[in-house]
């Protein structure tokens, strides 16, 4: 296999089963078709980030024991078996506690690894162009279920639909990664055999010592200001009149152009004073949508500086963790790069949680 078929394949992989996270954000939708509200979304999504936060702590000795392809594979079956619980069920009881935490395992374990094997087939130099490749697809991905959520819906289908047809993608997408395992090991930069990946104590203290701590603790607040206002999109867009649709829709465009004319470009200078100029940006945005009310232009100017702002720091944020951490604790520094991830996009709403309506 060529390497720029299997770059195809990884990413086609990446995006099928990044539609799960699309849909975390359709749950205060689903939960009210069976009369359940925010306070249990945000409840479930606990179970969630509590399932993540272990699953990442543990998908070191995960991988190292199955091997990070089989890993992957693994990952997205149990992300399918979430979203067909959460499609299937009508009541709040254990089948969504069961679901929550399959989600947050297969989440963990695809937005830790992902990166860590795409960083054995890329050079330093190039880490940039194929970590914002990796970051586009999964947006598209994200992006685009909202949208195939509205379009059934639209159709006459209901929002379960989405996660049906969600579920049937991640099974494709599991095939793929355990497709890849050797060609991935094939067209390795470094030909010899994968370091431990594990966290352990003498590795955690080696990150935080290290310069990626930095851009590590970054990304968690960046992720919590996302999750704030990303989380319950639905619920803001409906206590405005508007359509939360067009938000993702020209939200997810926004951050794909942006990404793929980022992907064009190596490391800068200072990358440092980009991400900071992109966060101020982000900024700029949420103090618009605070006060601009049901006006349907505001709303799109907030979806396009808010794609500009989070959407572009958030690869370069990836970048430059990897670039900064030492050689021997690559993959452990990615691995708790997504944890801190993870700790704001779950963490973030249950703490501000409230019912809105």
């Amino acid at each position: 296999m060529s390497r720029g078929y299997l770059y195809v394949l990884f990413f086609t992989a990446i995006f099928l089963q990044a539609g799960a996270y699309g849909l975390t954000f359709m749950l205060p939708r689903l939960f009210d078709s069976f009369g359940a509200d925010e306070k249990v979304v945000g409840s479930m999504l606990f179970a969630t980030t509590i399932s993540t936060i272990v699953t990442v702590y543990f998908s070191g000795h995960l991988s190292d024991y199955f091997g990070r392809q089989r890993t992957l594979s693994g990952a997205c079956i149990a992300i399918s078996v979430s979203l067909l619980l959460y499609g299937f069920v009508d009541v709040v009881g254990i089948s969504l506690v069961v679901a929550s935490l399959l989600l947050g395992f297969g989440w963990g374990l695809t937005y830790s690894l992902g990166p860590v094997v795409l960083s054995r087939l890329v050079n330093a130099d190039m880490r940039v162009r194929f970590f914002t490749l990796l970051s586009v697809f999964v947006m598209a991905g994200f992006g685009l279920s909202p949208v195939l959520a509205a379009v059934l819906e639209g159709a006459g289908f209901s929002v379960r639909h989405a996660f049906f047809v969600t579920a049937a993608l991640c099974i494709v997408s599991a095939i793929l990664f355990l497709f890849l395992d050797r060609p991935i090991k094939a067209h390795a930069i470094n030909p010899r055999a994968e370091l431990p990946s594990r966290i352990t104590r003498a590795a955690l203290s080696g990150v935080i010592a290290s310069r990626s701590f930095l851009p590590i603790m970054m990304i968690c607040l960046g992720a919590s200001v996302f999750a704030g206002m990303i989380n319950f999109q639905t619920v803001f867009a409906d206590a405005r009149g508007l359509n939360y649709a067009s938000f993702f829709l020209i939200y997810t465009i926004t951050v794909v152009v942006f990404r793929l004319i980022l992907s064009r470009f190596k490391d800068g200078t200072n990358p440092y004073r980009t991400i900071a100029v992109l966060l101020y940006v982000m900024c700029v945005s949420v103090v618009i949508f605070i006060f601009s009310g049901a006006s349907f232009p505001l709303y799109m100017l907030v979806a396009v500086l808010f794609a500009v702002g989070y959407g572009i720091s958030y690869p370069l944020l990836v970048t430059v963790t990897a670039n900064d951490a030492e050689e021997h604790l690559s993959a452990q520094t990615l691995q708790l790069f997504a944890l801190t991830y993870f700790i704001g996009i779950f963490g973030f709403p249950v703490c501000v949680r409230s019912d809105w309506r």
